[in-house]
């Protein structure tokens, strides 16, 4: 019986930007940082609230990835160019970080650099500001309010 999800990827162009979005801006935690034999980096953090869940900041373009005769499973070149794209593109929406004050959160992200597209907004679901990570990915930055049932 599954119990609950552990990970989830996140692909990225540059794991050491994505290092320093995730680390030194939204202030997740490094949980795993190993490089493997063959120079994979296998980078996993966690939201401070979170730490069961890890984000893992995959880099698409490690050669250990690649479909080969020693991986016939792995991503194929259009498949690599495809996610390269979207990723230099910066369309790639990867999911919705909550937050307790999105407007106190979004003024402290914004002041450290990252970028926004536009201010927070209210919507049915709460008060919600969407985020680039400056690896490709966007969030939603949302302040849940209570749902009547």
């Amino acid at each position: 019986m599954i119990t609950h999800m552990s990970h989830s990827t996140l692909f990225v162009l540059d794991q050491d930007r994505a290092y320093d979005f995730y680390v030194n801006k939204l202030g997740f935690k490094v949980h795993t940082d190993a490089t493997m034999p063959n120079g994979f980096r296998w980078l996993t953090v966690t939201a401070p609230d979170a730490p069961d869940f890890e984000i893992v900041l995959m880099p698409i373009l490690h050669e250990s990835m690649k479909k080969s005769a020693e991986m016939p499973d792995g991503i194929d070149q259009d498949a690599i160019d495809a996610i390269k794209l979207a990723l230099e593109k910066g369309v790639m929406g990867c999911g919705v970080f909550n937050t307790t004050d999105c407007r106190a959160t979004y003024e402290e992200l914004k002041a450290k650099g990252v970028k926004f597209r536009g201010e927070p907004k209210e919507q049915f679901f709460g008060i919600e500001a969407v985020m680039y990570d400056g690896c490709g990915n966007w969030f939603s930055m949302t302040q849940p309010k209570e749902m009547k049932q």
